[in-house]
């Protein structure tokens, strides 16, 4: 058992996501940065997609009710176990009683903390996740929360420390399929949006990643009717200025869909703070 003093900002229990529900109008949550969470469940040697816990930049503070172990991975921040500093990206041991600290994250935006068993909340259609759209799985951490661990491991952990490369400040760089309504754009707004480089705003969330800078414009008066979008969609709405959805994105939209980002830049746009640069390259 964990106990919560001190969620931070932002903290929810996300696991690989719910997948295969979209008819029924489910959006997929699971970690922003799947990478990260998977590297922590190896760690302490669980499934890489059994259930953690991903922060939003502030942090969260909680503690051992039993001899637990450990790992936080994602965004730059400090970590210590009571007073006493320790490494991300290691396994960690708290004996009962222990507090294990998070900091406000330094570059990059989630840290993600796995323990050795999963976090062992019931499952809602087959997922431990919280879904900040539709309201499924857990609510966000709360102080005082207390966190069931389960039992959810394949083996003891195998080593001391994983080298990581940190997360960066420069420009996001998005690797964009066009279609399926890239021709709801103009050809100038098609070469600006792969051209010019966006800006992240603060705005942005686990729904989506929200970018300012030049217009697109629609060369159609009528609004497209709504259909379906996957995780990485990128939507232009009226106002002309693109959006990247994320895990917990609406199943369907009614602007154009004018092209999916590769999954594999989602988790750096995920770990991108408000501000950042983000230019999008065309792909084949």
């Amino acid at each position: 058992m964990l106990t919560v003093l001190d969620p931070g900002p932002l903290t929810t229990v996300q696991d690989g996501g719910r997948i295969g529900y979209a008819h029924l109008g489910v959006p997929p949550s699971g970690a922003l940065d799947l990478p990260a969470l998977a590297l922590a469940n190896r760690l302490v040697a669980n499934p890489e997609d059994a259930a953690g816990l991903e922060t939003t930049l502030g942090g969260v503070t909680l503690r051992a009710e039993r001899h637990l172990t450990l790992a936080v991975t994602g965004a730059t921040a400090d970590v210590w176990i009571g007073d006493r500093a320790v490494s991300r990206n290691a396994p960690l041991h708290l004996a009962p009683g222990e507090i294990l600290r998070v900091g406000p994250a330094t570059a990059g935006v989630r840290n993600y903390i796995a323990v050795r068993g999963g976090i062992d909340v019931p499952p809602v259609l087959g997922s431990r996740s919280t879904d900040l759209l539709s309201g499924l799985g857990p609510p966000p951490l709360r102080a005082g929360d207390r966190l069931p661990v389960g039992t959810a491991v394949t083996g003891w952990p195998c080593v001391d420390l994983a080298p990581c490369q940190e997360c960066a400040d420069g420009p996001v760089r998005l690797r964009l399929r066009l279609g399926p309504a890239e021709d709801w754009l103009t050809p100038d707004a098609i070469t600006t949006l792969t051209s010019v480089p966006f800006t992240l705003t603060p705005a942005s969330n686990r729904v989506a990643a929200r970018l300012d800078g030049p217009v697109l414009a629609w060369k159609r008066d009528q609004q497209p009717l709504s259909e379906g979008l996957v995780t990485g969609s990128v939507q232009v709405p009226p106002a002309g200025h693109p959006l990247v959805f994320l895990a917990d994105h609406p199943t369907t939209g009614g602007y154009p869909h004018v092209g999916v980002v590769h999954p594999d830049d989602l988790p750096t746009l995920a770990q991108a703070r408000p501000g950042a640069i983000v230019q999008f390259q065309l792909s084949g």
